[in-house]
């Protein structure tokens, strides 16, 4: 009779919403884990030496999507480096599509430059092209285009540029869960077309239901769609699962692009549940709804520029048979707490650690 009057009166206190001692403690322990990526980054802690810059090199950017937010800020920030190191830089966008990427694949190799840079995109989409450039000794680096950091040689990739995906995608449901109290409802939106979307999508699974929080559903649907499919499927997904949605976690900021006019249309707030966490990258319409309240919570950001002077200094490193940097770049908790430091103000994670000088002072520029 004991026992069951115990567990009766635990049940009770569950109920009401009183957090237990354990509880409390995963809570403030997930907290503290994201307060380690929410700090100012001002301390360089990247390469400082490597060589000088090679000259008079012209270099393609094959772009998956340049209506892509991480895409676009990473190619800004390679013609900053570019334009820094005196190299010319020709953009190519895959416009959010296979055949696009092929057919600009295609003219990269007509071009014949020296070196080629993949955007955003899985390598091994792109085999075809891949095999043609390595069979032509163009050195290429790359931006998310596979789980790894650094050195991808099954892909032929010098090095793909990132911050921890994993850390990103932690980061992103440690959030969600403090913030619900240790009780959140989850959707998370991810896109098979691409390994490294489904490697960030798992790991937010299992560190959500690994802390006792519920994910309501995984929902996979492409990137380059969101603009068609967002509002409906939001829609849709409110219907199903109504108040037990308290988050969404998407692997980037694009999904949340186009979620806010069925949130609204239906009477949810800004600031309402369900709050959206991205985890990666940053986009700057990503930080005006975090500053507005209208919509998004928070951004895991990769310092989108800082990565474009990355694989410029890389490919440099590629071109004269140096080992690549081993450098890994860091993440940033984007929340409206914060928003203001490290480049918040200009709607970019851009840290204040002077890698711009770094970079120069290598090259010899």
């Amino acid at each position: 009779m004991l026992r069951r009057t115990l567990i009766a009166g635990l049940a009770g206190i569950m109920t009401l919403g009183i957090v237990l001692p354990a509880q409390a403690d995963a809570i403030s322990d997930a907290m503290a884990a994201v307060q380690k990526h929410a700090g100012k980054k001002e301390t360089w802690n990247g390469p400082t030496s490597g060589p000088k810059a090679a000259d008079g090199k012209t270099i393609v950017v094959l772009a998956a999507d340049m209506k892509n937010g991480g895409v676009l800020g990473v190619t800004k920030g390679i013609e900053e480096a570019a334009s820094k190191i005196g190299w010319d830089v020709r953009v190519l966008d895959g416009a959010g599509s296979v055949s696009g990427r092929t057919a600009a694949f295609g003219q990269a190799m007509a071009l014949q430059p020296d070196g080629i840079i993949i955007n955003g995109f899985d390598a091994v989409e792109q085999q075809t092209g891949m095999a043609q450039a390595r069979e032509s000794s163009i050195p290429m680096v790359s931006w998310h285009a596979s789980p790894v950091i650094g050195p991808d040689p099954d892909n032929g990739v010098f090095a793909n540029v990132s911050t921890d995906a994993m850390d990103v995608s932690a980061a992103a449901a440690q959030w969600a869960f403090a913030d619900a109290g240790g009780k959140p409802g989850v959707v998370i939106f991810t896109d098979s077309t691409y390994a490294i979307a489904i490697a960030k999508a798992d790991r937010i699974k299992e560190t959500i239901e690994a802390l006792g929080g519920t994910v309501l559903e995984y929902v996979d649907t492409p990137i380059a769609d969101t603009s068609n499919r967002m509002p409906t499927l939001t829609t849709a997904l409110l219907q199903r699962h109504g108040d037990k949605w308290t988050h969404s976690l998407a692997i980037n900021d694009i999904y949340f692009d186009f979620m806010g006019p069925a949130l609204a249309a239906a009477g949810i707030s800004g600031d309402g549940q369900p709050k959206a966490v991205a985890a990666g990258d940053g986009s700057e319409s990503a930080y005006q709804r975090i500053r507005g309240k209208q919509y998004q919570s928070v951004t895991v950001a990769e310092p989108l520029n800082l990565q474009g002077w990355q694989l410029v200094d890389e490919l440099n490193r590629a071109m004269q048979g140096e080992e690549w940097s081993g450098y890994t770049s860091p993440l940033h908790v984007v929340t409206l707490d914060n928003i203001a430091f490290d480049g918040g103000d200009n709607n970019i994670f851009d840290p204040g650690n002077g890698y711009r000088d770094e970079y120069a002072k290598i090259w010899g520029k």
